[in-house]
């Protein structure tokens, strides 16, 4: 019994290495640098495709998970339609610092490296600057104003590492509180959203993101136990398999009780559950595991425990540990013969429940 319950624990804890958890980020990790251009006009009054303003920016900018990040952004604008000519050859400069969501990564989660296809929400706010050197421009104080912008990319991730990444980006850039009046911005004199204040913009960019200090582009997963432990893990586990083949009926009598001759314990029929420390509450991770067992099915389920507390309390938390899981596949329709707790098995950290499928 006590090979069998290591067997069970040494399978949960080399299976528990593919958990989707991504690799701690260095300061300088997960680092990208990119260049975009396009073209923007005023949004409302007047026709988009006479008032066209090409521009052309750079963003620098970190993804601290592979949700969430920062970007710092700078775009110049060259033409002066719809508005009035400044007498210089940039028009105007918008500088603004970008919160991004990964909304795929986010509703989808992380698998290890980024989607061929993502969606990234871009929005915050930044400094505009408008350039000029004719006397009537120098009459108005409006060089100054704040900005704010809101944006979607719809990116591409390409190459062998995934290192690259072309994106299109529609957006809405704001001027939250230009000076009305004067021909040459926005027109807002106080800070609001206004969509009479503002234009939208189509860019499309080019992005590399730098190698990290593990050899990676992107985010990857982490390896949750060291790599020896599970190389000795893994012998255990063949041995312990090669036990179970030369000596079926000794170990299905142990766990199993008086099955029929013919029915062998497999691998393949056994469904691991893992718990945290002191607790018999299934994770969204055993849910999964367990939605695997089929409706109809006939099942055994062992609870086992770790050796830090006392016997009873270790009996009493593998008992809870077997009920959990028996309740959560009798919900689904699952026929449960018998949930046992056995406690400590072993000296291992057998936090787990263990399900055998017939």
């Amino acid at each position: 019994m006590k090979k069998l319950v290591l067997l069970f624990a040494a399978a949960a804890m080399t299976f528990s290495v593919s958990a989707q958890t991504v690799t701690e980020s260095k300061t300088f990790d997960n680092v990208y640098f990119g260049i975009n251009g396009g073209v923007a006009t005023k949004t409302t009054g007047h026709a988009w495709m006479k008032g066209l303003d090409p521009n052309f920016g750079v963003r620098l900018g970190r993804y601290f998970t592979p949700v969430l990040g920062l970007a710092v952004e700078s775009n110049a604008y060259f033409s002066n339609k719809p508005w009035a000519s400044t007498g210089t050859a940039v028009r105007f400069v918008n500088t603004s610092l970008l919160g991004t969501v990964n909304l795929s990564n986010w509703f989808g989660g992380y698998k290890g490296e980024p989607r061929p296809f993502e969606v990234v929400a871009v929005a915050g706010l930044g400094w505009g600057h408008l350039f000029g050197n004719s006397s009537e421009y120098d009459k108005i104080n409006a060089k100054n104003n704040l900005t704010s912008k809101l944006g979607l990319d719809f990116a591409f991730n390409f190459g062998a590492n995934k290192a690259w990444q072309f994106y299109v980006e529609p957006a809405i850039i704001y001027g939250l509180n230009d000076k009305t009046g004067t021909p040459y911005n926005l027109g807002n004199d106080r800070v609001q959203y206004d969509v009479n204040h503002s234009f939208v913009q189509l860019n499309a960019g080019l992005v590399y993101k730098f190698k990290n200090s593990n050899g990676s582009h992107n985010f990857t997963i982490a390896q949750l136990r060291d790599q020896a432990e599970i190389d000795a893990l893994n012998d255990q586990i063949n041995s312990l398999r090669n036990e179970l083949t030369r000596k079926p009926k000794e170990v299905v009598k142990e766990i199993v009780k008086e099955a029929p001759a013919p029915q062998q314990v497999k691998v393949e029929n056994l469904v691991f559950v893992t718990f945290a420390q002191g607790k018999a509450l299934l994770t969204k991770e055993a849910k999964a595991a367990l939605d695997g067992v089929a409706a109809g099915k006939h099942v055994q389920i062992v609870g086992t425990a770790s050796p830090e507390g006392s016997k009873e309390v270790n009996d009493k938390l593998s008992q809870s540990r077997a009920d959990a899981v028996a309740k959560y596949l009798q919900d689904k329709g699952v026929v449960v013969d018998e949930a046992t707790g056995k406690g400590v098995q072993g000296t291992t950290s057998n936090r787990l429940a263990v399900v055998y499928v017939k």
